[in-house]
């Protein structure tokens, strides 16, 4: 009996935690990503491994990553005023495609035995404006692939857990390939994971789009679009949080080669084994996120989630043992993704629709667009200073933004709250609240 019950327990919670794959869209999305991801995380550590074989320098590889990720700094904004004004799933085929070219082109100039750091370099800047338009339109996206607006949390909890498996999974197949057969053939694996994702867009069943609205100028566009995230303090302060966070914390990865290497004396297979436990780490918190019924409390789990993500990387800068290296970044690539996955969750469940694809591409920019400029600090920072003292620097960073949202926290769910009520978003998110209110039960337990 106690068996039968617990085995519908599990059935129950199982059901939460995939309830937005039952929209036939999100499916076949959800399967074409997570077999490009793996493909996309592979070429990622094999261009930085690439990078630092062929020139050992830690300031070429904050560079490359400075040149991928730049272009969003500048572009995004303008990516979201389009992806507000054109067809997402048009949009995506296109960028896709292109990704997929690019993937090639660099596979060719590494199997041919021509590649050089200028040409590694070029490419990464090509790939960094194709994601500039992909990002902002990818995540736009995830409302209209949804049948019930209730699943949206969900759905991009769920995204964020395919992310980080395939962030589990693609370092430690790209460490294995590197070291058997060299960088190229990671390159091709990547190029070939984008069909999938082609294939699943292509195959998608939409609604019919609403009529256009009245479109101006794009720069008034832009400008609506930032006073509208700037000019509401949740927007803002998430908004300067994440900014502060990817400019100082998340550079972490970019000095991974350094750390695998120098400091604890290994390969391309070490290299791959320290990515693959941040993604663990981060896998499992988008794991508990997709587990969650609702929106409450992410307020509560920004700060928790920003202060273990610095205090981990702090921890990691001064570990001289693999397996502790590797059992703190599980600790830091949870606390990252679930700060990361928790703010988009809120900025997706307030933003008004028609300016949906603007605010996204704010998140995308402080996101990522930051993440170049830290990219290049931390570089530059740790020819002079070392690795351990650079990233001793970003994680008390990061402990300080931490709290000071943990401090203006009370302000920000007080002005969300009635949104959620009376935009009628996630119908279960009123329902909870009022429970909430009626239990008394205090607001930073809410």
């Amino acid at each position: 009996m106690d068996l039968g019950i617990n085995l519908e327990k599990w059935n129950m919670r199982l059901q939460l935690l995939l309830r937005a794959l039952r929209s036939r869209n999100y499916r076949l999305f959800f399967a074409g990503q997570s077999i490009s991801l793996v493909g996309t995380w592979m070429q990622q550590v094999a261009m930085s491994w690439l990078v630092y074989r062929l020139t050992g320098s830690a300031f070429l590889l904050g560079l490359v990553g400075f040149v991928t990720q730049a272009p969003t700094f500048l572009l995004a904004p303008f990516a979201g005023v389009l992806a507000d004004r054109w067809d997402k799933r048009r949009l995506l085929i296109a960028t896709q495609t292109l990704s997929m070219l690019q993937a090639t082109a660099l596979a060719f100039t590494v199997l041919a035995g021509t590649v050089q750091v200028w040409q590694i370099v070029t490419l990464g800047l090509v790939l960094g404006i194709i994601n500039t338009f992909d990002i902002p339109a990818r995540q736009s996206f995830i409302v209209d692939m949804v049948d019930n607006r209730e699943d949206l949390g969900n759905a991009i909890a769920l995204n964020s857990s395919m992310f980080n498996a395939a962030r589990l999974i693609g370092p430690s197949i790209a460490g294995l390939l590197i070291a058997a057969v060299g960088e190229g053939v990671c390159f091709i694996v990547n190029a070939l994971s984008y069909l999938a994702v082609i294939i699943a867009l292509v195959a998608m069943r939409l609604k019919p789009a609403k009529a256009e609205r009245a479109r101006r100028h794009i720069l008034h566009e832009l400008r609506e679009g930032i006073s509208y995230a700037f000019g509401f303090a949740p927007i803002r302060s998430i908004l300067l949080l994440i900014a502060l966070v990817s400019l100082m914390g998340m550079p972490y990865s970019i000095l991974m080669p350094v750390f695998a290497r120098d400091i604890l004396h290994g390969g391309a297979h070490t290299f791959g084994f320290l990515m693959a436990a941040s993604g663990c780490g981060a896998l499992a918190s988008t794991v508990y996120l997709a587990s969650r019924e609702n929106v409450l409390g992410l307020g509560r789990v920004i700060v928790i989630a920003s202060s273990l993500f610095g205090a981990g990387i702090i921890a990691f800068a001064f570990s001289g043992s693999l397996l502790l290296s590797l059992i703190v970044l599980c600790f830091t690539g949870f606390g990252g993704m679930a700060l990361i996955a928790s703010s988009n969750t809120i900025l997706q469940t307030i933003v008004d629709d028609d300016k949906r694809g603007r605010v996204m591409s704010l998140f995308t920019m402080s996101f990522i667009g930051m993440a170049p400029f830290g990219s290049l600090i931390a570089g530059a920072l740790a020819n002079v200073i070392g690795a351990r003292n650079t990233l001793l620097i970003g994680g008390l960073s990061c402990l300080a933004g931490g709290a000071l949202f943990a401090f203006i926290l009370p302000k920000i769910r007080k002005e969300i709250r009635p949104i959620y009520v009376r935009m009628g978003i996630i119908n279960e998110v009123a329902t909870g609240m009022r429970s909430a209110e009626e239990l008394s039960i205090p607001p930073e337990e809410q």
